[in-house]
């Protein structure tokens, strides 16, 4: 390969990387990881009508959605259905003060700034990103929520799209 070759394909190479990490389908559409304990949201959400806020508390008010504690599993489990196993154990991490470890399904890299609040107050539904979860038996991502997906959706909704939107 001569010098100039070498000097135009560096760049072309460079340019087709960073476009495949940025545009390319995500490999965690689909991840839909166990749970400590199954949580059934299709139950909870879309059978008992439960507003997603009612557990996911600080949606609208921070840049994390939050995840309950234990208590608020409790205010109904202390009636309903509580000899079942799965909720015999709830009572007890909650009876033991031990918070459920819940492993995220939709996870963002450290280096993007991801903002709830910001999306709810501007009238963004949960099910655009997060897919209709009140369907969900088991939450599993469905949208790559890459770099791409997220520009697009700004572009169509006439949203800041500069860098320093999601990266701070």
């Amino acid at each position: 390969m001569n010098q100039r070759a070498l000097k135009i394909s560096v760049p072309l190479i460079t340019v087709a990387a960073v476009a495949f990490l940025i545009f390319s389908p995500s490999k965690y559409v689909g991840y839909s990881p166990d749970q400590p304990i199954p949580f059934n949201h299709k139950i909870h959400a879309g059978d008992n009508k439960m507003d997603c806020r009612y557990c996911h508390t600080t949606v609208d008010k921070s840049a994390h959605a939050g995840i309950p504690p234990t208590a608020t599993c409790m205010n109904c489990h202390a009636m309903v259905a509580n000899k079942t196993p799965d909720v015999v154990w709830l009572t007890k991490q909650f009876t033991d003060n031990k918070p459920i470890e819940w492993i995220k399904v939709h996870d963002q890299p450290d280096f993007v700034y991801f903002n709830h609040s910001r999306h709810i107050s501007r009238g963004v539904d949960c099910s655009h990103c997060h897919g209709n979860v009140a369907e969900m038996v088991k939450v599993k991502q469905v949208e790559s929520l890459n770099m791409g997906y997220c520009v697009n959706c700004h572009r169509e909704n006439n949203a800041p799209n500069d860098c320093s939107t999601c990266h701070r």
